[in-house]
């Protein structure tokens, strides 16, 4: 069900799935991929859920997809927590829905956002990850000349601020500048496995800056006494394991770590039977916690 909402005066479209007979059923809200949109990784983990009893609701987040939001392509970290709250307003007004037991799911970036996200919202009773980039500034500037980056993104804005056009990158590409770039994310998303009528290939310049900068890692600090599932790979080069395991480390008791033998990150997008195996082990701790 196409469903339309508001967050902070942007407007936000997703999709609403129930599964079959009487409720009212427990509800997730999903959030996914840098770049992505619903009708890819967010909208299969979300069908394949709601198959296993849960009332799901995946969206494209502003700038993103079909919703609303200026700049086109820009990632909005602050304005990205801002749509996790509003849907999860959403899916607790449903008839369908149990307003007290609602959950989030969050896949690759959006796990690092669902991880804050639900650290800080009482309404939110349990966090699953799965392939999670679980971003913080201190493990960004162990890896690149972190001054060099932040003068150059700095730069960017600089021109923007006095008038000058947004500048933008490919999302994607298999040699060259890219946001994301290599033949692992263009095997997703520059072919027919990630293909969707509302995906761009294009990002802000600026976005970057938003990547190597924020910290959802502290999420993992403040979620206890909730409940928390991470799922990952065992090899994943662009969410690194070590991540992975830094989020689990800092997180309380209940928690859970899985790991599921996918080669590359993007086996857990869309590739069996990878995809059974996060969406078994998710569906069975929100069974036990939910």
């Amino acid at each position: 069900m196409r469903i339309e909402f508001v967050a902070d005066g942007v407007p936000l479209v997703g999709d609403l799935r129930v599964p079959e007979g009487a409720g009212p059923w427990p509800g997730l809200v999903l959030t996914g991929p840098f770049t992505g949109v619903r009708d890819q990784v967010t909208g299969l983990y979300a069908d394949r859920l709601t198959g296993r009893g849960y009332a799901t609701l995946a969206f494209d987040h502003r700038n993103w997809g079909e919703s609303g939001g200026e700049p086109r392509g820009q990632e909005d970290p602050q304005g990205k927590l801002y749509d996790l709250r509003a849907a999860v307003s959403l899916l607790r007004s449903r008839p369908e829905v149990d307003a007290g037991r609602v959950g989030v799911v969050g896949i690759c970036l959006g796990a690092g956002y669902a991880l804050r996200f639900a650290a800080f919202d009482p309404r939110v009773r349990v966090f699953a990850g799965i392939a999670g980039a679980y971003n913080n500034p201190y493990t960004m500037r162990s890896g690149m000349d972190y001054q060099g980056a932040l003068a150059g993104l700095t730069a960017v804005l600089e021109r923007q601020d006095l008038g000058g056009p947004i500048e933008y990158v490919p999302a994607v590409a298999e040699e060259g500048e890219a946001a994301m770039p290599g033949d692992e994310p263009y095997a997703y998303y520059g072919t027919e496995r990630g293909a969707s009528a509302h995906w761009r290939n294009q990002v802000t310049r600026a976005s970057v800056r938003e990547l190597i900068t924020m910290d959802n890692m502290t999420g993992a600090d403040f979620l206890s006494p909730k409940p928390a599932l991470i799922v990952h790979g065992v090899i994943d080069r662009f969410c690194s394991p070590e991540g992975a395991e830094e989020a689990f480390k800092r997180l309380d008791q209940p928690k859970r770590l899985v790991w599921v033998d996918a080669k590359q990150h993007i086996d857990l997008y869309d590739r069996e039977p990878y995809v059974s195996q996060a969406v078994d082990a998710t569906a069975d701790f929100l069974g036990e916690h939910l």
